[in-house]
């Protein structure tokens, strides 16, 4: 390279110079021939030295660039083997071809040559026919980011561990904060005496010290019955790796007490501002009592929630107090719209069928005309004759609509009333919820993780037998007006003795208040039985199921039907509720094809089993003691070992989100 760069350009030079000595030599020579003869030996001379000098540097410079050249390959040869950077080139077969001594170390194997890329890492093959770039892997204890060069079939290693650790300590570091409230503490204190007030405080507050202390949170009592504690990421974990324990020690406190008060926990965490962490823990703890309380709920700044908790019944806390302050600010509602659409869930129900016949009451009752949207082509056999009933009267019937007539009805001052869910992937329209800015939630099911935006007015009680129950209330405190008619009132009486399985189960001394009411108003309970009965073959259907039912963990029944046999979700809850009645039951899950294609699950318990977080886990919901989930791209063996897959999870104590 010097060679190229410095000989040329020397000799230019010395050839020009050279070239103007011989011309002028030419001229000298001619004039004076001795003094020409000496000036001829004397540049001769200097023409051989100059060859001598410049060979002289040639050889050197060629000796230093083949000294330098033999280093740098030096270099490179032991930086190729040495230095701390993993290479592997490996074969088409993805086997190890060839490695640097540094990767050596990290296998129990004296040479990794001729093994599969799996020894090193079993995340690397996929990643390599899935064209990435790069991935970071982990082996033994280190942490590498692997640069994946396809074509050359080669990978660098680079050692990440220390940046691993990094990360680590600085996202278990990072600030949690949690708000404690105690559920029913106004309603225990109500009446109790300052003596008795102050001990349950004493108590509850040491209890709660004792715990924060025990992991290490900040703890602070903010009011009678809220706490605010702060912590970090690591306890979080512990916390949850414990399953949040304070949760069934406060319950073992009550016992000691005789006092039912139970702990909601709302838990904001993520890489956020602290007021933005508040305000996901404020969320949390909405979501927690929205879900009937004594539970945790975790929420992220990405929205994601998790829930531990939530096993046990929800004690009643609602009063007529709110049932009335909910009456009267839905009837400033109606009244300040030019119409009321009102709107249960697909494949509708009696509830829900019954709950928007009595809005629709309301409505009328305010003078404003209500509409029930109702799609003729997604009704099930348990309502059929329900609405065949309703379509005998026609003061009822035309106020049903389809979604496509709604949407040509409502204006931006309509008021939309959802009734028996919250979700707005499960209402008959989602398109109108859009349509309004004013929107009314009254919903018996424990508040989920998906939830109709910005609603004006929610009436959400998870501790209601049924949405009918709620509805009736609030038609007790609406002004004298239209009177509820007998279908009407049956339609809601209904709604309650479907939810509640005759008044066997979620039924407290409001429902029969409720019953009472509906039945002064003419409810006719032998109308009802009318439109419970079933056909026949429906009857040996259901049979069909029960026959195919197994015992899983001694008191779980689970119900699959055969491949290609289709069923509705109405028989396939009817189904569960039939083996809830059996001997020694105390759950049932029955899985069957539906005619949409998904898979169907209906889950019923008892109490003792929690099935609502269980069915979460499937991106279903519901109640504790009734929910149920559909799947896609499933089959129902899948769909069943999935489901006993979640039971262990639940009966060996690990995380149920």
């Amino acid at each position: 390279m010097s060679d190229k760069l410095k000989r040329p350009k020397l000799s230019k030079h010395l050839w020009l110079i050279y070239a103007v000595s011989v011309i002028l030599l030419g001229f000298i020579w001619y004039y004076e021939w001795i003094l020409g003869s000496i000036m001829t030996v004397l540049l001769a001379l200097s023409f051989y030295y100059t060859i001598q000098i410049e060979k002289k540097l040639t050889d050197e410079t060629e000796q230093y660039i083949s000294t330098l050249s033999y280093r740098v390959k030096k270099v490179g040869e032991e930086a190729l083997l040495e230095m701390p950077i993993g290479i592997i080139l490996f074969s088409e077969d993805y086997n190890v071809e060839w490695t640097n001594h540094y990767m050596n170390q990290f296998t129990d194997e004296d040479t990794v040559v001729g093994e599969s890329l799996n020894v090193i890492s079993e995340d690397l093959i996929p990643m390599i026919k899935e064209n990435h770039d790069e991935t970071r892997i982990s082996i033994e204890e280190f942490e590498f980011q692997a640069i994946i060069r396809k074509e050359e079939r080669l990978i660098y290693f680079f050692d990440r561990t220390e940046q691993a650790e990094l990360e680590t300590l600085y996202h278990n570091d990072q600030t949690v904060l949690f708000i404690i409230f105690l559920d029913n503490y106004d309603e225990i204190t109500q009446n109790m005496d300052d003596t008795i007030k102050s001990q349950l405080n004493s108590e509850v507050t040491a209890f709660l010290n004792q715990w924060s202390s025990s992991y290490g949170l900040y703890l602070k009592r903010t009011s009678q019955d809220r706490f605010l504690a702060v912590g970090t990421k690591e306890i979080l974990k512990d916390l949850e790796k414990a399953k949040f324990d304070i949760l069934d020690e406060m319950h073992e406190l009550n016992s000691e007490l005789d006092i039912p008060i139970t702990l909601s926990i709302g838990v904001g965490v993520g890489n956020a501002p602290l007021p933005e962490l508040g305000q996901l823990a404020q969320s949390s703890l909405d979501l927690a009592l929205g879900r009937g309380g004594d539970q945790v709920a975790i929420k992220d700044d990405s929205g994601k929630v998790r829930f531990y908790g939530g096993k046990t019944n929800p004690m009643e806390k609602r009063t007529r107090v709110r049932a009335r302050v909910i009456s009267h600010a839905l009837r400033d509602l109606v009244r300040a719209s030019d119409r009321v659409i009102i709107m249960g869930h697909q494949g509708p129900d009696m509830d829900s069928i019954g709950s928007a016949i009595g809005i629709m009451n309301i409505a009328q009752t305010n003078g404003i005309d209500g509409y029930i949207v109702f799609d003729p082509d997604d009704v099930s056999t348990g309502v059929n004759r329900l609405i065949d009933a309703v379509k005998a009267e026609p003061n009822i019937w035309q106020h049903f609509i389809d979604p496509e007539t709604a949407e040509d009805l409502i204006t931006n001052r309509s008021l939309i009333v959802v009734v028996d869910t919250h979700k707005p992937s499960m209402v008959v329209s989602k398109r109108l919820l859009s349509k309004s800015e004013y929107k009314v939630v009254i919903d018996h099911h424990r508040r989920a993780e998906e939830f109709i935006d910005n609603p004006t007015l929610v009436y959400m009680e998870p501790y209601a037998s049924s949405t009918a129950e709620l509805v009736t209330e609030l038609l007790e405190y609406q002004p004298k007006g239209e009177k509820l008619r007998m279908l009407e009132a049956t339609a809601l009486l209904a709604g309650i003795i479907v939810d509640t399985k005759s008044f066997t189960l979620r039924t407290g001394s409001r429902t029969f208040d409720a019953a009472s009411y509906l039945r002064a108003k003419g409810a006719d309970t032998v109308l009802v039985q009318q439109f419970l009965k079933e056909d026949l073959d429906l009857y040996v259907k259901r049979s069909k199921l029960i026959e195919r039912t197994n015992i899983y963990r001694q008191s779980i029944a689970i119900s699959k039907a055969d491949p290609g046999d289709v069923y509705g979700p109405v028989l396939i809850a009817q189904t569960a509720d039939t083996l809830l009645t059996m001997t020694g039951i105390s759950a049932s899950f029955v899985i069957a094809e539906r005619s949409d294609g998904k898979i169907g699950i209906s889950a019923r318990s008892l109490g003792e089993i929690n099935v609502q977080i269980i069915m979460e886990q499937m991106n279903g919901g519901g109640h504790l003691t009734n929910a149920a989930t559909q799947l896609e791209d499933t089959t129902i063996e899948d769909a069943e070992a999935h489901l006993k897959d979640i039971l262990d999870e639940y009966y060996e104590g690990r995380e149920v989100e």
